[in-house]
């Protein structure tokens, strides 16, 4: 077996590049996984774009992976060589307080591995085997690379603390949205409306469940939301785009005493708030960092069937197609939820 794959990198924004990377020799607590299939996040498209504000150019692409475990380091104890897994593709220190507390997603030198040079869209991936999950049996390898954004949408719902018949508002119809606003329905939520610029995706939110899709180019948010809840506003609401419009959208909707949870990456993260709002009103807002043992209920809620991920996969490429795929998100008119790429 060769210890050198084509891996994709953006060196100059708008194109992906193929580089050799080179595996070193497995560590004790290290497996090799043979990729099966990638996803690919929002985030991996403002990198394609050159516009992540924690990823300079150059910069490897993907982190959503499942594969096969084929290899083990010498010292492996809680895999073995043919199990299906999905990448938890943090990297931590294990030494600052928060890493020690058990809160690791707020490390004090977090990373991740695509940060870090080694991205996913490449045959052959290897990682500690801490952050390597078991995949039940019932959860394809196509899933499996959806278990990082459901992680992290986990987590965003966790972190708003919704209570049984609560309203929700989702500003954003991207997949961590739509994942938020599933997640909110099997919370208890009593009304979740979702929002968002395109047609389609509000379609597809109001397929999975929603209350009602608003298209903020054609309504008032905060009008429409109030009218739908009696004058007063939704209880909680989720920023999921990371730019200003929405998150003033998010604050706007919010009933007095509401609080708002911010998961969208901010490409320009220098925003104005109209500050009194939060006195007049008093609103909390309080942010939403990936995930910390999120994955672990990702997997219990997909093999438990209370969770589905397949309406998520919208379209599939081969292994070859990885451009193709980012081409077809880079299309302000693409109806894409999450795009899947496929290893043999």
């Amino acid at each position: 077996m060769s210890n050198s794959y084509p891996m994709a990198m953006v060196e100059t924004a708008g194109q992906i590049t193929w580089v050799q990377h080179e595996i070193p020799p497995l560590s004790a607590d290290h497996v090799l996984i043979k990729t099966k299939a990638v996803s690919i996040c929002g985030s991996d498209l403002h990198t394609f774009k050159g516009k992540h504000p924690f990823a300079p150019l150059p910069a490897a692409l993907g982190h959503e992976l499942a594969g096969e475990v084929v290899e083990l380091g010498s010292g492996v104890t809680k895999l073995a060589v043919g199990d299906r897994v999905a990448l938890e593709p943090v990297i931590i220190c294990g030494r600052c307080q928060f890493c020690r507390q058990g809160d690791y997603n707020l490390c004090q030198d977090i990373s991740f591995h695509h940060r870090k040079g080694q991205g996913a869209f490449t045959p052959f991936f290897a990682a500690h085997e801490n952050w390597v999950h078991k995949l039940p049996g019932n959860i394809s390898y196509q899933e499996g690379a959806l278990l990082e954004p459901m992680a992290v949408a986990v987590h965003a719902v966790n972190r708003a603390d919704i209570h049984l018949g609560e309203s929700v508002a989702v500003l954003g119809a991207g997949s961590i949205g739509l994942m938020i606003m599933k997640l909110c329905i099997a919370r208890g939520a009593g009304q979740v409306f979702v929002v968002d610029l395109r047609d389609s995706s509000l379609a597809k939110a109001v397929e999975m469940g929603a209350t009602a899709g608003i298209n903020a180019a054609k309504q008032d948010p905060a009008e429409t939301i109030a009218q739908a809840t009696g004058g007063l506003g939704v209880e909680v609401a989720f920023e999921a785009v990371g730019i200003q419009p929405t998150l003033l959208q998010a604050l706007s909707v919010l009933k007095k005493g509401g609080r708002a949870v911010l998961a969208g990456l901010y490409s320009s993260p220098e925003v104005s708030i109209p500050s009194n709002i939060f006195v007049s009103k008093e609103i909390s807002v309080s942010g939403t960092q990936g995930y910390c043992w999120d994955f672990q209920t990702s997997i219990k809620l997909l093999s438990n069937k209370r969770f589905d991920l397949k309406p998520f996969i919208t379209h599939i490429f081969g292994s070859d197609g990885v451009a193709d795929g980012f081409a077809l998100l880079s299309d302000p008119e693409n109806q894409a939820v999450k795009v899947v790429i496929q290893y043999p």
